[in-house]
């Protein structure tokens, strides 16, 4: 058993024939953003905190559906959402409907460490920054100045999953969800078990179509697998996407508390990277395209 870490910036129908100007600087971002999980991890950073680090920075860096690459509601509202949880505790954390927070997920981490609450919405998730330790606001409230809307990036949730050679698990996801969606719509993201979920066997953080990642309650559904049927990660992943969902309409990275790592999914593709402490490293977007 080691530590072992995997991520995505979503999936769906990925053309092959996508130009390299549209999938480079994300590829190169997932290999940025999987460098720095390692050297955490190997810095003995717990998995909690990899997992918000990672989305942290993905958040940061406007080729992604999420924090600063958000695009608008049919409404010309920007709406976030993000959630976090930790596995060895399955304390967790969520919130939605963000429009001046560029970090989320920080946001909800806040939520999970300083209320007695897992979610929070809108206003109400807006309003509770003002409550915590004036460093904390800073970090992650947004610059007046700052554009968020960048309509271009149609696809991009982000998510990260994370286990240290303890087999403490933890995950992460963030997203601002479609363009052009329903004013006050609510995606899988936040939603617990559907979109993210970690516990004492894997931790889940999945991308593809909400309504059906809720339907199903995807994140919880491969964590129960394993649980009560045995099943290993591979299997337990590739049974909920492959057989669960309709085609194309999800994709998961997850990692186990025993080491294994899997990323599946039944779009076209996937941005997707992962990294094992016995050295394996991958980033990838097709089937059997290894990039790296």
């Amino acid at each position: 058993m080691g530590w072992e870490i995997a991520l995505h910036d979503g999936a769906g129908d990925i053309p092959y024939s996508l130009p390299p100007e549209r999938h480079l600087p994300r590829e190169e971002t997932l290999r940025h953003c999987l460098q720095i999980g390692v050297k955490a991890l190997k810095s003995n950073m717990t998995p909690l905190d990899v997992v918000e680090l990672i989305v942290r920075e993905l958040e940061n860096i406007p080729h992604f559906n999420a924090g600063r690459g958000s695009v608008l509601t049919n409404k010309g509202t920007i709406e976030m959402e993000a959630y976090i949880m930790d596995g060895n505790t399955m304390k967790c954390g969520a919130v939605s409907g963000l429009s001046t927070v560029v970090n989320a997920v920080s946001l909800a981490r806040l939520v999970m460490d300083h209320t007695p609450h897992t979610y929070l919405e809108f206003d109400g998730a807006e309003e509770f920054i003002d409550y915590t330790q004036p460093i904390q606001k800073d970090t992650i409230k947004n610059e007046t100045e700052t554009s968020l809307a960048n309509d271009d990036s149609q696809i991009g949730t982000i998510g990260c999953v994370a286990v240290d050679s303890n087999g403490n698990l933890a995950s992460a996801t963030s997203t601002d969800g479609l363009v052009n969606k329903m004013g006050g719509q609510i995606g899988d993201t936040p939603v617990i078990g559907a979109g993210t979920y970690a516990n004492e066997f894997c931790a889940v953080s999945a991308t593809g179509i909400g309504e059906a990642i809720i339907r199903v309650t995807v994140a919880r559904d491969v964590a129960a697998i394993m649980e009560f049927k045995g099943l290993s990660l591979k299997e337990a992943a590739d049974f909920v996407v492959h057989e669960r969902t309709p085609k194309g309409a999800v994709s998961l990275v997850v990692v186990s508390a025993s080491g294994e790592v899997a990323m599946s999914y039944n779009t076209t593709g996937m941005f997707r990277a992962c990294a094992t402490e016995d050295g394996y490293f991958e980033v990838a977007i097709w089937t059997n395209t290894k990039v790296e």
